[in-house]
Formats: structure tokens, sequence, C-alpha cells
């Protein structure tokens, strides 16, 4: 606070400092609270897009359910896109409008029932596969059907499609639980299997499960991947640690719309992205 000329003048009594005054919290609303929380990046997180009648694990959204959830984003001006462009343009200050969409496991129904509405909406996708289980099933799922899992011809077709290809591990272990050797074995060599595969580089890793770790985490970035996703890595921050929000058939709009609202404040920052 300023202080008056006048008030240094000699013949005047010094006047009593003032009381501190408890800070008053910034409504959430208000552009400066907004701006003094940082937020992580929006990430959808799907699977396989086809029947919900037999779906015990909720990996599954109907087509009908799918193109109602991306027209909701779309009318609210948003624009769903791989996670390697989402990061790319939040560091360029771009990122506003964008939000992440993956789909995990790389099952055969991406091609048939999710790319073609992603195209209708004008938006692209991030892909997890397993190298180690082209043209095979999820056959880590104990209950429910099994579905079947893009060759790596399908794979390499979503990739000419201008979709992001990203590894999930060579064959869908939880990365927590497994020796070091292991360890390396899915984080690496997937990377190196996919790079062929598809001819270009691989920016991304997807935790299976979405379970992570130091250790983990420390892999995803010495194999050479730019992020890794997980689903709560807890207390873990950072571009090898980004959260997603499970996106399910029960997920209308509204509760979609929801979701999005409160991520910021379930997560805690991702630093650096």
């Amino acid at each position: 606070m300023s202080v008056p000329a006048d008030a240094t003048r000699s013949a005047a009594p010094a006047a009593p400092a003032p009381r501190a005054v408890p800070a008053v919290p910034l409504s959430r609303r208000s552009p400066a609270f907004r701006a003094a929380v940082p937020t992580v990046p929006w990430i959808a997180m799907y699977h396989s897009v086809g029947d919900c009648s037999e779906d015990p694990y909720r990996v599954t959204v109907s087509p009908a359910r799918l193109d109602q959830q991306l027209g909701a984003l779309r009318r609210r001006g948003l624009r769903g896109v791989g996670v390697a462009e989402l990061l790319a343009a939040r560091a360029r200050g771009e990122g506003a409008g964008l939000v992440g969409l993956t789909f995990d496991d790389g099952y055969a129904d991406f091609l048939s029932a999710a790319l073609p509405l992603l195209r209708r909406h004008g938006c692209g996708a991030t892909l997890y596969v397993l190298p180690g289980r082209l043209g095979g099933d999820n056959a880590w799922d104990p209950l429910g059907p099994r579905k079947p899992l893009l060759d790596a011809d399908g794979i390499r077709e979503a990739a000419a499609e201008g979709i992001e290809i990203g590894s999930h591990g060579l064959t869908h272990l939880d990365l927590t639980r497994v020796d070091g050797a292991t360890l390396r074995a899915e984080v690496a060599d997937s990377r190196a299997a996919l790079s062929e595969l598809v001819g270009a580089p691989v920016p991304g890793f997807c935790y299976p499960y979405g379970t992570v770790d130091r250790r983990a985490a420390d892999a995803v970035r010495d194999a050479g991947y730019a992020y890794g996703c997980a689903i709560d890595p807890g207390p873990l921050t950072g571009p090898f640690a980004l959260p997603r929000l499970h996106v399910g058939e029960r997920d209308t709009p509204l509760r979609l719309s929801l979701k999005r609202r409160l991520h910021r404040w379930r997560r805690r920052p991702a630093e650096g992205v």
C-alpha cells in the first residue's frame, strides 16, 4: 500500500501498524484462481467399441454412445486429438480447445467402429497396441468375451490414417510386478518393434492396467518415449505419469462434461506439460 507524502511529516503522530487481514480464497470461478491453479492434460481413456451386452470390466462403448460423446465435445468447441499432439499444443500455449483421446489394447474394432466416428467428428486419437500379441485376443481378461486384436496390417492401416500409435507393452503385464529384464523387454522392445512396424518413432507409452511406479516410469523415460499414460498415478507427476479418465457406456454427454470439469481438482499438476 502506498503512503501519502504528508504522512512523513515529523509533527504527525505515527500511525499504528495495520492488523494483518487473513487472505480470502479466490473464487474458483475467477480468472485469477484459474490462472493460479496448474492443470493437467484432459485425456479420455477408451478401449473397445462395439457390443456392450457382455462387458464385466466396462471396457466397451457402443458406437452410438461414442458418436454421442464425440458430438458433445465438438458442440462445446473441443476437438479430440492424440496425446503427442495434445502435449505439443500445450507446450506452444495452444491446447485450450483440445482433449486427448486414447484407445487401449488395440482391439480390431477400432478400425471398423471407432475410426469412422473419429473421422466424422474431425478428431484424432492415440491407439496403444501390444506388438507381442498381434492378431491375438484379450487373453489377460479372465472374464468376459474374447475380443480380437489388430494384426500388423491393421496397425499400419491405423497409422496411415493419421492415428498416433503408442505402446501398451509387449504382452499386457503389470509393470509394477515384473523383474528388471521383463520390464525392459515390455517397455524398450515393444517400442523398437512398433517403430519398425509403422516405420516411424513411437512417442508414447501406456501402462497396462493403468498402474505405474517410479521404476516403471523411469524405464519408459530411459527407453526414449516422450510421455507415459496411466490412470491415477498417485503421487507421481510429470509427462511419464499422465492421469486419464475412464470413459464408458454409462457416460452421457452431461456425465462426461462433469468428469471433465472435475478432472483438474482431482489430479495433481503434471509438471512440464
